[in-house]
Protein backbone atom coordinates (compact mmCIF):
# COMPACT_ATOMS: atom_id res chain seq x y z
CA UNK A 1 0.00 0.00 0.00
CA UNK A 2 1.04 3.67 -1.04
CA UNK A 3 1.67 6.05 2.26
CA UNK A 4 -1.15 8.22 2.52
CA UNK A 5 -0.82 11.70 4.56
CA UNK A 6 -2.16 11.32 8.18
CA UNK A 7 -4.59 14.11 7.38
CA UNK A 8 -6.14 11.93 4.65
CA UNK A 9 -6.56 9.30 6.64
CA UNK A 10 -8.99 10.59 8.97
CA UNK A 11 -10.68 13.39 5.90
CA UNK A 12 -13.38 11.13 5.39
CA UNK A 13 -14.19 10.25 8.68
CA UNK A 14 -17.34 12.02 10.31
CA UNK A 15 -16.29 12.25 13.93
CA UNK A 16 -19.75 14.14 14.58
CA UNK A 17 -22.06 10.77 13.27
CA UNK A 18 -19.89 8.85 14.85
CA UNK A 19 -20.82 6.06 17.40
CA UNK A 20 -21.43 7.62 20.96
CA UNK A 21 -20.21 4.54 23.39
CA UNK A 22 -18.21 2.66 20.55
CA UNK A 23 -15.04 3.09 18.75
CA UNK A 24 -15.08 5.58 15.64
CA UNK A 25 -12.90 4.14 13.26
CA UNK A 26 -10.39 0.85 12.86
CA UNK A 27 -7.30 0.70 11.68
CA UNK A 28 -4.06 3.53 10.40
CA UNK A 29 -1.07 3.81 12.69
CA UNK A 30 0.61 5.00 15.68
CA UNK A 31 2.88 7.39 14.09
CA UNK A 32 3.37 10.48 16.04
CA UNK A 33 2.02 12.63 12.94
CA UNK A 34 -1.37 10.24 12.83
CA UNK A 35 -1.77 10.47 16.35
CA UNK A 36 -1.11 14.29 15.78
CA UNK A 37 -4.14 14.31 12.66
CA UNK A 38 -6.66 12.22 15.13
CA UNK A 39 -6.02 14.17 18.44
CA UNK A 40 -6.82 17.24 15.95
CA UNK A 41 -10.10 15.49 14.75
CA UNK A 42 -11.40 14.81 18.29
CA UNK A 43 -10.01 11.03 18.54
CA UNK A 44 -8.04 8.98 20.59
CA UNK A 45 -6.11 5.19 20.09
CA UNK A 46 -6.96 2.13 21.74
CA UNK A 47 -4.63 -0.26 20.70
CA UNK A 48 -5.81 -3.95 21.04
CA UNK A 49 -3.10 -5.53 23.74
CA UNK A 50 -2.98 -8.95 21.67
CA UNK A 51 -4.32 -10.96 18.70
CA UNK A 52 -7.03 -11.91 21.24
CA UNK A 53 -8.33 -8.28 21.58
CA UNK A 54 -8.00 -7.54 18.16
CA UNK A 55 -10.14 -10.82 17.08
CA UNK A 56 -12.97 -9.56 19.90
CA UNK A 57 -12.95 -6.25 18.28
CA UNK A 58 -13.71 -7.50 14.80
CA UNK A 59 -16.19 -10.06 16.00
CA UNK A 60 -18.14 -7.49 17.96
CA UNK A 61 -17.98 -4.57 15.35
CA UNK A 62 -18.73 -6.23 11.94
CA UNK A 63 -21.71 -5.59 11.28
CA UNK A 64 -21.13 -2.05 12.16
CA UNK A 65 -18.21 -1.77 9.90
CA UNK A 66 -20.05 -3.19 7.21
CA UNK A 67 -22.87 -0.59 7.82
CA UNK A 68 -20.83 2.08 6.80
CA UNK A 69 -21.16 2.92 10.86
CA UNK A 70 -17.70 2.04 12.04
CA UNK A 71 -14.80 3.47 9.57
CA UNK A 72 -12.11 1.09 8.51
CA UNK A 73 -9.06 3.00 7.33
CA UNK A 74 -6.34 1.97 5.39
CA UNK A 75 -3.39 0.67 7.75
CA UNK A 76 -0.03 1.64 5.71
CA UNK A 77 3.07 -0.75 5.44
CA UNK A 78 4.24 -1.90 8.74
CA UNK A 79 7.89 0.09 9.41
CA UNK A 80 9.61 1.40 12.36
CA UNK A 81 6.82 4.24 13.24
CA UNK A 82 3.62 2.41 12.80
CA UNK A 83 4.15 -0.47 15.53
CA UNK A 84 1.65 -2.18 13.93
CA UNK A 85 0.80 -5.46 11.26
CA UNK A 86 -1.87 -4.99 8.58
CA UNK A 87 -4.58 -6.26 10.56
CA UNK A 88 -6.94 -2.95 11.05
CA UNK A 89 -8.75 -3.94 14.12
CA UNK A 90 -5.52 -3.81 16.08
CA UNK A 91 -6.17 -0.53 16.58
CA UNK A 92 -9.22 1.38 17.77
CA UNK A 93 -10.12 5.39 17.77
CA UNK A 94 -12.69 6.22 20.10
CA UNK A 95 -14.60 10.03 20.34
CA UNK A 96 -17.08 9.59 22.60
CA UNK A 97 -20.35 11.46 23.19
CA UNK A 98 -20.88 13.18 25.19
CA UNK A 99 -17.07 14.56 26.20
CA UNK A 100 -16.27 15.61 30.18
CA UNK A 101 -14.73 18.94 29.36
CA UNK A 102 -13.28 21.40 31.63
CA UNK A 103 -11.78 24.80 31.76
CA UNK A 104 -8.02 25.81 32.52
CA UNK A 105 -9.26 27.51 35.19
CA UNK A 106 -11.67 24.67 36.91
CA UNK A 107 -10.01 21.70 38.27
CA UNK A 108 -10.88 21.48 41.67
CA UNK A 109 -8.53 21.02 44.51
CA UNK A 110 -10.90 21.34 47.65
CA UNK A 111 -11.09 22.72 50.78
CA UNK A 112 -8.89 19.95 52.77
CA UNK A 113 -6.68 19.22 49.97
CA UNK A 114 -6.07 23.15 49.77
CA UNK A 115 -4.85 23.61 53.94
CA UNK A 116 -3.00 20.52 53.39
CA UNK A 117 -0.60 21.88 50.82
CA UNK A 118 -0.30 25.48 52.17
CA UNK A 119 -0.09 23.74 55.60
CA UNK A 120 1.62 20.54 55.88
CA UNK A 121 2.51 19.01 52.31
CA UNK A 122 5.93 19.98 51.19
CA UNK A 123 5.30 19.01 47.42
CA UNK A 124 6.57 20.59 44.39
CA UNK A 125 5.64 20.31 40.56
CA UNK A 126 7.09 20.40 36.92
CA UNK A 127 6.10 19.71 33.78
CA UNK A 128 8.03 17.94 30.82
CA UNK A 129 10.80 16.34 33.53
CA UNK A 130 10.06 13.04 33.56
CA UNK A 131 7.90 12.84 30.88
CA UNK A 132 9.00 8.97 30.28
CA UNK A 133 8.66 7.79 33.88
CA UNK A 134 4.49 9.82 33.91
CA UNK A 135 4.32 7.08 30.82
CA UNK A 136 5.29 4.15 32.37
CA UNK A 137 3.47 4.96 36.40
CA UNK A 138 0.53 5.25 34.10
CA UNK A 139 0.79 2.00 32.31
CA UNK A 140 1.77 -0.26 35.31
CA UNK A 141 -0.75 -2.59 36.73
CA UNK A 142 -3.52 -1.21 33.95
CA UNK A 143 -6.26 -3.43 32.97
CA UNK A 144 -6.79 -3.81 29.75
CA UNK A 145 -3.12 -2.69 28.94
CA UNK A 146 -4.03 -0.24 26.61
CA UNK A 147 -1.02 1.77 27.34
CA UNK A 148 0.97 -0.54 24.88
CA UNK A 149 4.84 -0.48 24.33
CA UNK A 150 4.07 1.07 20.43
CA UNK A 151 1.65 3.68 21.69
CA UNK A 152 3.94 4.87 24.41
CA UNK A 153 6.79 4.86 21.35
CA UNK A 154 4.34 7.07 19.81
CA UNK A 155 3.74 9.56 22.73
CA UNK A 156 7.63 9.50 23.49
CA UNK A 157 7.56 10.86 19.87
CA UNK A 158 4.80 13.79 19.88
CA UNK A 159 6.85 14.42 23.36
CA UNK A 160 10.15 15.13 21.25
CA UNK A 161 8.23 17.76 19.14
CA UNK A 162 6.31 19.51 22.00
CA UNK A 163 2.98 18.27 21.13
CA UNK A 164 2.86 15.91 24.31
CA UNK A 165 2.66 17.02 27.82
CA UNK A 166 3.26 15.74 31.13
CA UNK A 167 3.17 17.21 35.16
CA UNK A 168 5.01 15.77 38.08
CA UNK A 169 4.35 15.93 41.67
CA UNK A 170 7.50 15.31 43.85
CA UNK A 171 7.99 15.00 47.34
CA UNK A 172 11.74 14.82 48.59
CA UNK A 173 12.48 14.15 45.58
CA UNK A 174 10.35 10.82 44.62
CA UNK A 175 7.92 10.93 42.16
CA UNK A 176 4.51 10.52 43.82
CA UNK A 177 1.67 11.70 40.92
CA UNK A 178 1.56 12.76 37.65
CA UNK A 179 -0.29 13.11 34.56
CA UNK A 180 -0.26 13.34 30.59
CA UNK A 181 -1.80 14.57 27.51
CA UNK A 182 -1.44 15.59 24.07
CA UNK A 183 -2.04 19.41 23.23
CA UNK A 184 -4.31 19.89 19.97
CA UNK A 185 -4.27 24.01 19.47
CA UNK A 186 -6.35 25.25 22.47
CA UNK A 187 -7.50 22.38 23.79
CA UNK A 188 -5.23 19.77 26.05
CA UNK A 189 -6.68 16.09 25.85
CA UNK A 190 -5.72 14.08 29.02
CA UNK A 191 -4.82 10.83 28.54
CA UNK A 192 -4.23 9.03 31.72
CA UNK A 193 -2.74 9.73 35.23
CA UNK A 194 -1.23 8.30 37.93
CA UNK A 195 -0.59 8.65 41.94
CA UNK A 196 1.28 7.42 44.79
CA UNK A 197 0.25 9.31 47.34
CA UNK A 198 -3.66 10.41 47.87
CA UNK A 199 -4.90 13.28 45.60
CA UNK A 200 -1.28 13.61 43.89
CA UNK A 201 -2.75 12.92 40.60
CA UNK A 202 -5.63 15.57 41.17
CA UNK A 203 -2.58 18.47 41.86
CA UNK A 204 -0.85 17.04 39.19
CA UNK A 205 -4.04 17.92 36.68
CA UNK A 206 -4.40 21.29 38.60
CA UNK A 207 -0.57 22.45 37.49
CA UNK A 208 -0.56 20.93 34.07
CA UNK A 209 -3.74 23.05 33.34
CA UNK A 210 -2.41 26.50 35.31
CA UNK A 211 0.42 25.74 33.17
CA UNK A 212 -1.38 25.30 29.85
CA UNK A 213 -3.73 28.47 30.45
CA UNK A 214 -0.33 30.29 30.77
CA UNK A 215 0.77 29.45 27.55
CA UNK A 216 -2.29 30.29 26.31
CA UNK A 217 -5.08 27.16 26.21
CA UNK A 218 -8.62 27.41 26.78
CA UNK A 219 -9.80 23.93 27.65
CA UNK A 220 -8.94 20.63 29.27
CA UNK A 221 -10.47 17.16 27.49
CA UNK A 222 -11.07 14.49 30.12
CA UNK A 223 -12.08 11.92 27.43
CA UNK A 224 -14.36 9.19 29.62
CA UNK A 225 -16.87 10.39 31.70
CA UNK A 226 -16.77 9.09 35.45
CA UNK A 227 -17.56 10.14 38.65
CA UNK A 228 -13.90 10.82 39.18
CA UNK A 229 -13.29 13.45 36.07
CA UNK A 230 -16.42 15.28 37.03
CA UNK A 231 -14.90 15.39 40.98
CA UNK A 232 -12.07 17.29 39.10
CA UNK A 233 -14.55 19.54 37.73
CA UNK A 234 -15.16 17.80 33.96
CA UNK A 235 -18.68 18.87 33.11
CA UNK A 236 -20.36 16.55 30.30
CA UNK A 237 -20.93 18.42 26.82
CA UNK A 238 -21.98 17.72 23.25
CA UNK A 239 -19.25 16.16 21.47
CA UNK A 240 -20.22 19.33 18.70
CA UNK A 241 -19.03 21.08 21.43
CA UNK A 242 -15.86 19.62 21.51
CA UNK A 243 -15.39 19.04 17.91
CA UNK A 244 -15.88 22.94 17.34
CA UNK A 245 -12.90 23.85 20.33
CA UNK A 246 -10.70 21.96 18.22
CA UNK A 247 -11.28 23.50 15.06
CA UNK A 248 -10.58 26.83 16.66
CA UNK A 249 -7.06 25.72 16.31
CA UNK A 250 -4.62 25.37 14.49
CA UNK A 251 -5.41 23.97 11.03
CA UNK A 252 -2.46 22.11 9.92
CA UNK A 253 -2.03 18.84 11.96
CA UNK A 254 1.50 19.03 12.41
CA UNK A 255 1.11 22.16 14.35
CA UNK A 256 -1.72 21.63 16.29
CA UNK A 257 0.49 20.77 19.23
CA UNK A 258 2.12 23.99 19.21
CA UNK A 259 -0.90 25.81 18.71
CA UNK A 260 -0.34 27.47 21.97
CA UNK A 261 3.19 28.69 23.79
CA UNK A 262 5.75 26.64 25.05
CA UNK A 263 4.90 25.22 28.91
CA UNK A 264 7.09 26.65 31.78
CA UNK A 265 9.00 23.80 33.02
CA UNK A 266 10.15 24.92 35.73
CA UNK A 267 9.91 23.66 39.91
CA UNK A 268 7.53 25.21 41.33
CA UNK A 269 5.40 24.41 44.66
CA UNK A 270 1.94 23.02 44.60
CA UNK A 271 1.18 25.04 47.26
CA UNK A 272 0.69 27.73 44.68
CA UNK A 273 -2.46 25.94 43.41
CA UNK A 274 -4.15 26.24 46.79
CA UNK A 275 -4.44 30.12 47.50
CA UNK A 276 -5.46 31.23 50.87
CA UNK A 277 -9.23 32.80 50.48
CA UNK A 278 -10.33 35.61 52.35
CA UNK A 279 -12.34 35.12 55.11
CA UNK A 280 -16.21 36.30 54.66
CA UNK A 281 -17.47 38.63 57.84
CA UNK A 282 -19.26 36.99 59.96
CA UNK A 283 -22.69 38.91 60.01
CA UNK A 284 -24.27 41.04 62.27
CA UNK A 285 -25.50 39.31 65.44
CA UNK A 286 -23.03 35.80 65.36
CA UNK A 287 -22.19 34.77 68.54
CA UNK A 288 -18.33 35.17 67.57
CA UNK A 289 -19.18 38.53 66.17
CA UNK A 290 -18.66 40.17 69.50
CA UNK A 291 -16.64 39.89 72.18
CA UNK A 292 -17.93 37.74 74.94
CA UNK A 293 -18.70 40.14 77.82
CA UNK A 294 -17.26 38.27 80.79
CA UNK A 295 -13.75 37.60 78.88
CA UNK A 296 -13.92 41.35 78.04
CA UNK A 297 -14.19 42.07 82.08
CA UNK A 298 -11.32 39.89 82.74
CA UNK A 299 -8.92 41.51 80.02
CA UNK A 300 -10.23 45.27 81.68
Amino acid sequence: MTATAPEELFAALDVARAPADGPAAFGADLAPRTLLAAYRRGLFPLPAADPYASAFNEARCERAVAAGEIALLPVPDAGPDAGLDADPYALAWWSPDPRPLLAVDGVRIGRKLSRLLRNRLDWWTTADLAFGEVLAACAEGREPPWLTEELQQALTGLHRIGAAHSAEVWEEGELVGGVFGIAAGPVLSLDSMFHRRPDAARVAVADLAARFAAAGGTLLDAQWDSPHVRSLGAVPQPRARYLAALAGGAQDAEEAGRAVGPLDTARLPAARLAPERPREPRPHGHPRAHRHPYRNARRA
